[in-house]
Protein backbone atom coordinates (compact mmCIF):
# COMPACT_ATOMS: atom_id res chain seq x y z
CA UNK A 1 0.00 0.00 0.00
CA UNK A 2 1.44 3.42 -0.93
CA UNK A 3 2.07 6.07 1.70
CA UNK A 4 3.68 9.49 1.64
CA UNK A 5 5.51 10.85 4.68
CA UNK A 6 4.26 14.30 5.74
CA UNK A 7 6.02 14.70 9.09
CA UNK A 8 6.82 13.16 12.45
CA UNK A 9 5.24 12.95 15.89
CA UNK A 10 7.79 11.96 18.52
CA UNK A 11 9.26 8.66 17.35
CA UNK A 12 6.72 7.92 14.63
CA UNK A 13 6.24 9.10 11.07
CA UNK A 14 3.01 10.78 9.97
CA UNK A 15 1.99 9.14 6.72
CA UNK A 16 -0.89 9.62 4.32
CA UNK A 17 -2.38 6.60 2.62
CA UNK A 18 -3.23 7.13 -1.04
CA UNK A 19 -4.30 5.19 -4.11
CA UNK A 20 -3.10 6.04 -7.60
CA UNK A 21 -4.88 4.36 -10.52
CA UNK A 22 -5.18 4.75 -14.27
CA UNK A 23 -3.44 6.94 -16.80
CA UNK A 24 -4.17 10.22 -18.49
CA UNK A 25 -4.74 13.65 -16.98
CA UNK A 26 -4.75 13.41 -13.16
CA UNK A 27 -7.74 14.02 -10.93
CA UNK A 28 -7.09 14.33 -7.19
CA UNK A 29 -10.05 13.58 -4.91
CA UNK A 30 -10.23 14.93 -1.34
CA UNK A 31 -12.88 13.31 0.86
CA UNK A 32 -15.30 14.64 3.43
CA UNK A 33 -15.41 14.32 7.22
CA UNK A 34 -15.31 11.87 8.97
CA UNK A 35 -14.81 9.40 6.12
CA UNK A 36 -11.87 8.38 3.91
CA UNK A 37 -10.80 8.22 0.29
CA UNK A 38 -13.05 5.18 -0.05
CA UNK A 39 -16.02 7.59 -0.06
CA UNK A 40 -15.33 8.16 -3.77
CA UNK A 41 -16.44 4.62 -4.64
CA UNK A 42 -19.03 5.83 -7.15
CA UNK A 43 -16.73 8.36 -8.82
CA UNK A 44 -13.45 6.46 -9.26
CA UNK A 45 -14.75 3.90 -11.80
CA UNK A 46 -16.44 6.62 -13.86
CA UNK A 47 -13.28 8.72 -13.94
CA UNK A 48 -11.09 5.74 -14.82
CA UNK A 49 -13.55 4.76 -17.55
CA UNK A 50 -13.30 8.26 -19.00
CA UNK A 51 -9.53 7.94 -19.26
CA UNK A 52 -8.32 9.86 -16.22
CA UNK A 53 -5.60 9.03 -13.74
CA UNK A 54 -7.33 9.06 -10.34
CA UNK A 55 -5.63 9.74 -7.01
CA UNK A 56 -7.53 9.42 -3.74
CA UNK A 57 -6.01 9.89 -0.31
CA UNK A 58 -6.98 9.69 3.35
CA UNK A 59 -6.64 12.91 5.32
CA UNK A 60 -4.39 12.68 8.38
CA UNK A 61 -6.34 11.10 11.21
CA UNK A 62 -8.77 9.31 8.91
CA UNK A 63 -8.96 6.07 6.96
CA UNK A 64 -5.65 4.28 6.68
CA UNK A 65 -3.50 7.36 7.27
CA UNK A 66 -1.58 8.03 10.47
CA UNK A 67 -3.53 9.40 13.42
CA UNK A 68 -1.37 12.05 15.07
CA UNK A 69 -2.66 14.31 17.85
CA UNK A 70 -1.99 17.56 15.99
CA UNK A 71 -2.22 19.19 12.57
CA UNK A 72 -6.00 19.26 12.13
CA UNK A 73 -6.10 22.69 10.54
CA UNK A 74 -6.33 23.78 6.92
CA UNK A 75 -2.81 25.17 6.80
CA UNK A 76 -1.44 21.73 7.70
CA UNK A 77 -3.92 19.96 5.44
CA UNK A 78 -2.71 22.12 2.53
CA UNK A 79 0.90 21.20 3.35
CA UNK A 80 0.00 17.50 3.49
CA UNK A 81 -1.73 17.68 0.12
CA UNK A 82 1.20 19.61 -1.37
CA UNK A 83 3.57 16.89 -0.20
CA UNK A 84 1.46 14.25 -1.94
CA UNK A 85 1.22 16.32 -5.13
CA UNK A 86 4.94 17.05 -5.30
CA UNK A 87 5.90 13.49 -4.40
CA UNK A 88 3.84 12.24 -7.34
CA UNK A 89 4.95 15.27 -9.40
CA UNK A 90 1.39 15.95 -10.50
CA UNK A 91 0.83 18.71 -13.03
CA UNK A 92 -2.15 19.95 -15.02
CA UNK A 93 -4.45 18.13 -12.61
CA UNK A 94 -8.02 18.72 -11.47
CA UNK A 95 -8.47 19.13 -7.73
CA UNK A 96 -11.84 17.88 -6.48
CA UNK A 97 -13.05 18.11 -2.90
CA UNK A 98 -16.23 17.08 -1.11
CA UNK A 99 -17.37 18.82 2.07
CA UNK A 100 -14.30 19.20 4.27
CA UNK A 101 -12.25 18.26 1.23
CA UNK A 102 -13.58 21.32 -0.57
CA UNK A 103 -11.82 23.35 2.08
CA UNK A 104 -8.60 21.62 1.07
CA UNK A 105 -9.20 22.73 -2.51
CA UNK A 106 -9.53 26.34 -1.36
CA UNK A 107 -6.75 26.04 1.21
CA UNK A 108 -4.29 24.42 -1.18
CA UNK A 109 -4.84 26.97 -3.93
CA UNK A 110 -4.82 29.80 -1.42
CA UNK A 111 -1.40 28.73 -0.17
CA UNK A 112 0.29 27.24 -3.24
CA UNK A 113 -1.53 28.81 -6.16
CA UNK A 114 -2.59 27.15 -9.40
CA UNK A 115 0.72 26.51 -11.13
CA UNK A 116 0.01 22.78 -11.09
CA UNK A 117 -3.81 22.92 -10.93
CA UNK A 118 -5.90 23.08 -14.10
CA UNK A 119 -9.43 22.91 -12.65
CA UNK A 120 -11.15 23.07 -9.26
CA UNK A 121 -14.33 21.32 -8.14
CA UNK A 122 -16.20 22.01 -4.90
CA UNK A 123 -18.83 19.39 -3.98
CA UNK A 124 -21.07 19.96 -0.95
CA UNK A 125 -18.85 22.97 -0.35
CA UNK A 126 -17.68 24.22 3.03
CA UNK A 127 -16.16 27.55 1.82
CA UNK A 128 -16.31 30.48 1.71
CA UNK A 129 -16.92 31.02 5.46
CA UNK A 130 -19.28 28.91 7.51
CA UNK A 131 -19.45 30.89 10.76
CA UNK A 132 -22.07 33.59 11.28
CA UNK A 133 -20.37 36.90 12.08
CA UNK A 134 -21.13 40.58 11.70
CA UNK A 135 -19.66 40.57 8.18
CA UNK A 136 -21.06 37.12 7.36
CA UNK A 137 -24.73 37.27 8.43
CA UNK A 138 -25.76 34.25 6.34
CA UNK A 139 -23.37 31.95 8.18
CA UNK A 140 -24.22 29.31 10.80
CA UNK A 141 -24.44 30.29 14.47
CA UNK A 142 -21.37 29.32 16.49
CA UNK A 143 -23.52 27.54 19.09
CA UNK A 144 -24.20 24.82 16.50
CA UNK A 145 -20.52 23.90 16.29
CA UNK A 146 -20.08 24.03 20.05
CA UNK A 147 -22.95 21.57 20.33
CA UNK A 148 -21.31 19.25 17.81
CA UNK A 149 -18.02 19.36 19.70
CA UNK A 150 -19.74 18.61 23.01
CA UNK A 151 -21.60 15.67 21.47
CA UNK A 152 -18.41 14.22 19.98
CA UNK A 153 -16.50 14.66 23.24
CA UNK A 154 -19.30 13.03 25.25
CA UNK A 155 -19.80 9.98 23.00
CA UNK A 156 -18.31 10.13 19.53
CA UNK A 157 -19.69 6.76 18.46
CA UNK A 158 -23.23 7.67 19.53
CA UNK A 159 -22.98 11.00 17.71
CA UNK A 160 -22.15 9.43 14.35
CA UNK A 161 -25.59 7.86 13.59
CA UNK A 162 -27.37 11.20 13.97
CA UNK A 163 -24.77 12.89 11.81
CA UNK A 164 -25.11 10.26 9.10
CA UNK A 165 -28.90 10.56 9.26
CA UNK A 166 -28.56 14.18 8.17
CA UNK A 167 -25.61 13.45 5.87
CA UNK A 168 -27.90 11.26 3.75
CA UNK A 169 -31.35 12.64 4.70
CA UNK A 170 -32.25 9.12 5.76
CA UNK A 171 -35.82 10.01 6.67
CA UNK A 172 -36.42 10.59 2.96
CA UNK A 173 -33.78 8.57 1.10
CA UNK A 174 -33.10 5.40 3.11
CA UNK A 175 -34.00 2.39 1.00
CA UNK A 176 -34.41 4.58 -2.06
CA UNK A 177 -31.03 6.13 -2.78
CA UNK A 178 -28.93 4.75 0.06
CA UNK A 179 -29.04 1.41 1.87
CA UNK A 180 -28.66 0.58 5.56
CA UNK A 181 -25.47 -1.26 4.64
CA UNK A 182 -23.88 1.85 3.16
CA UNK A 183 -24.77 3.84 6.28
CA UNK A 184 -23.31 1.11 8.50
CA UNK A 185 -20.14 1.03 6.42
CA UNK A 186 -19.81 4.79 6.76
CA UNK A 187 -20.22 4.43 10.53
CA UNK A 188 -17.48 1.81 10.57
CA UNK A 189 -15.09 4.07 8.66
CA UNK A 190 -15.91 7.08 10.83
CA UNK A 191 -15.61 5.05 14.03
CA UNK A 192 -12.08 4.05 13.02
CA UNK A 193 -10.95 7.65 12.66
CA UNK A 194 -8.82 9.47 15.22
CA UNK A 195 -11.04 10.62 18.11
CA UNK A 196 -8.97 13.77 18.54
CA UNK A 197 -8.81 14.41 14.82
CA UNK A 198 -12.57 13.98 14.53
CA UNK A 199 -13.10 16.56 17.25
CA UNK A 200 -10.41 19.03 16.16
CA UNK A 201 -11.69 19.14 12.60
CA UNK A 202 -14.91 20.80 13.78
CA UNK A 203 -12.90 23.90 14.67
CA UNK A 204 -11.22 23.76 11.26
CA UNK A 205 -14.65 24.04 9.62
CA UNK A 206 -14.77 27.65 10.82
CA UNK A 207 -11.80 28.68 8.67
CA UNK A 208 -12.40 31.87 6.73
CA UNK A 209 -11.47 31.09 3.11
CA UNK A 210 -12.63 34.37 1.62
CA UNK A 211 -9.17 35.82 1.00
CA UNK A 212 -7.76 32.49 -0.23
CA UNK A 213 -10.54 32.16 -2.78
CA UNK A 214 -9.22 35.20 -4.59
CA UNK A 215 -6.39 32.98 -5.85
CA UNK A 216 -8.75 30.54 -7.56
CA UNK A 217 -8.12 31.55 -11.16
CA UNK A 218 -8.85 28.26 -12.89
CA UNK A 219 -12.15 26.97 -14.31
CA UNK A 220 -14.26 25.98 -11.31
CA UNK A 221 -17.38 23.90 -10.74
CA UNK A 222 -19.54 23.90 -7.62
CA UNK A 223 -21.95 20.98 -7.14
CA UNK A 224 -24.38 21.14 -4.25
CA UNK A 225 -27.61 19.46 -3.20
CA UNK A 226 -30.52 21.82 -2.55
CA UNK A 227 -31.57 19.64 0.41
CA UNK A 228 -28.14 19.66 2.11
CA UNK A 229 -28.71 19.73 5.88
CA UNK A 230 -25.02 19.63 6.86
CA UNK A 231 -23.77 22.57 4.77
CA UNK A 232 -26.85 24.52 3.67
CA UNK A 233 -26.55 25.81 0.13
CA UNK A 234 -27.49 29.37 1.09
CA UNK A 235 -24.51 29.62 3.45
CA UNK A 236 -21.99 27.88 1.24
CA UNK A 237 -22.36 27.13 -2.47
CA UNK A 238 -24.34 30.24 -3.41
CA UNK A 239 -21.92 32.79 -1.92
CA UNK A 240 -19.00 30.65 -3.11
CA UNK A 241 -20.26 30.78 -6.69
CA UNK A 242 -20.28 34.58 -6.48
CA UNK A 243 -16.72 34.77 -5.15
CA UNK A 244 -14.98 32.65 -7.78
CA UNK A 245 -14.83 34.39 -11.14
CA UNK A 246 -16.65 32.38 -13.81
CA UNK A 247 -17.55 29.51 -11.49
CA UNK A 248 -20.45 27.31 -12.53
CA UNK A 249 -22.98 26.25 -9.90
CA UNK A 250 -24.76 22.92 -10.51
CA UNK A 251 -27.61 22.36 -8.06
CA UNK A 252 -28.70 18.75 -7.54
CA UNK A 253 -32.44 18.71 -6.90
CA UNK A 254 -33.30 16.86 -3.70
CA UNK A 255 -29.62 16.19 -3.05
CA UNK A 256 -28.45 15.76 0.56
CA UNK A 257 -24.90 16.33 1.73
CA UNK A 258 -23.87 12.82 0.71
CA UNK A 259 -24.62 13.34 -2.98
CA UNK A 260 -21.50 11.44 -4.05
CA UNK A 261 -23.48 8.29 -3.20
CA UNK A 262 -27.18 9.17 -3.27
CA UNK A 263 -27.05 11.18 -6.51
CA UNK A 264 -23.90 9.74 -7.99
CA UNK A 265 -25.24 9.57 -11.54
CA UNK A 266 -26.17 13.24 -11.59
CA UNK A 267 -22.91 14.23 -9.89
CA UNK A 268 -20.76 12.11 -12.20
CA UNK A 269 -22.46 13.58 -15.25
CA UNK A 270 -21.73 17.14 -14.08
CA UNK A 271 -18.17 16.26 -13.09
CA UNK A 272 -17.22 14.43 -16.28
CA UNK A 273 -18.79 17.10 -18.46
CA UNK A 274 -16.79 19.80 -16.67
CA UNK A 275 -13.51 17.89 -16.73
CA UNK A 276 -13.92 17.23 -20.44
CA UNK A 277 -14.12 20.93 -21.25
CA UNK A 278 -10.88 22.46 -22.52
CA UNK A 279 -10.88 25.91 -20.99
CA UNK A 280 -7.64 27.82 -20.53
CA UNK A 281 -6.69 29.18 -17.12
CA UNK A 282 -7.64 32.79 -16.54
CA UNK A 283 -4.11 34.07 -16.00
CA UNK A 284 -5.35 37.63 -15.62
CA UNK A 285 -7.42 36.89 -12.53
Amino acid sequence: MPYVNVGKENSGNIELYYEDHGTGRPVVLSHGWPLSGAAWEKQVPALLGAGYRVITYDRRGFGQSSKPTSGYDYDTFADDLHKLITTLDLRDFALVGHSMGSGEVAGYIGKFGTERVSKAVFIGALPPFLLKTADNPDGVDGAVFEGIKKAIAADRLAFLPSFLANFYNLDELLGKRVSEQVVQYNWNVAAGASPKGTLDCVSAWLTDFRKQLSRVNVPSLIIHGDADRILPIASTAIPLSKMIKGARLAVIKGGPHGIAWTHWEELNSELLNFLGQTVKKDVAA
